[in-house]
């Protein structure tokens, strides 16, 4: 998905009336952070959770990753599709909720997943199940609004802080895993941040599994507090 994309809401109704139309409705370029993040690697399997449109998994696949991407909306999968017959690149497309997808494990050399904006235990949930989705050695990157978008950031994203992030509530769903990467970023929204005052917060976390993955025992919800 893209930073603009969470007025969708959570349910895949809201993201098909979104996605109605021939052209992209969000920009059709990658994320920033998916070139320096993969550009040293061997083009291997990829896992895109949350695809949208597609952006970040066609980037892939013409880089010559096998590429499978998930989402829930059968609108945005299929705009998806046809950009990826346009461009003549392979993608296996799931249309899929992420909330109850399960990857197969000890497949993916990376998982990404990009503005992807849910409770905490739902949160929680598909990241373990995308952790354990990675080979030995391979490396996961989440990227979202942090908590501290609502107040510093400029308008988009999610109003309700509980589907936000932290750094370290997205560094404990990624418990078994080494952390290589944990941090926030302000990011210049429409035009250089300098000129325009418009930035947006982000948390950014890169994680790689080193050893047999062995998730951590989740918290009882009555610990999964907003923002967690």
């Amino acid at each position: 998905m893209s930073r603009a994309e969470a007025p969708g809401g959570s349910e895949p109704e809201g993201w098909n009336l979104r996605y109605q139309g021939n052209e992209p409705v969000f920009t059709t370029d990658p994320s920033d952070l998916l070139g320096p993040e993969t550009g040293g690697l061997v083009p291997g399997r990829a896992l895109d959770l949350g695809s949208g449109e597609g952006r970040n998994a066609l980037w892939l696949a013409q880089r010559g990753w096998r590429v499978t991407a998930v989402d829930f909306s059968d609108v945005g999968v299929a705009k998806a599709r046809r950009l990826a017959e346009g461009l003549g690149v392979e993608v296996d497309w799931v249309v899929a909720d992420l909330r109850s997808y399960h990857p197969p494990e000890d497949t993916f050399d990376v998982v990404i997943q990009s503005f992807v904006h849910l409770p905490a235990n739902e949160r929680g949930a598909i990241l373990r199940r995308a952790s354990a989705a990675l080979r030995p050695g391979g490396s996961i990157l989440v990227v979202g609004y942090d908590v501290s978008h609502l107040d510093h950031g400029a308008p988009g994203g999610p109003s309700d802080p509980a589907l936000l992030l932290t750094v370290d509530g997205l560094v404990a769903d990624l418990a078994g895993l080494e952390i290589e990467r944990a941090e926030r970023r302000r990011v210049p929204v429409e035009g250089d941040e300098e000129d325009t005052g418009r930035f947006a917060v982000d948390v950014v976390v890169r994680a790689r599994r080193v050893t047999p993955f062995r998730a951590a025992r989740p918290a009882g919800p009555w610990l999964a507090g907003p923002g967690a």
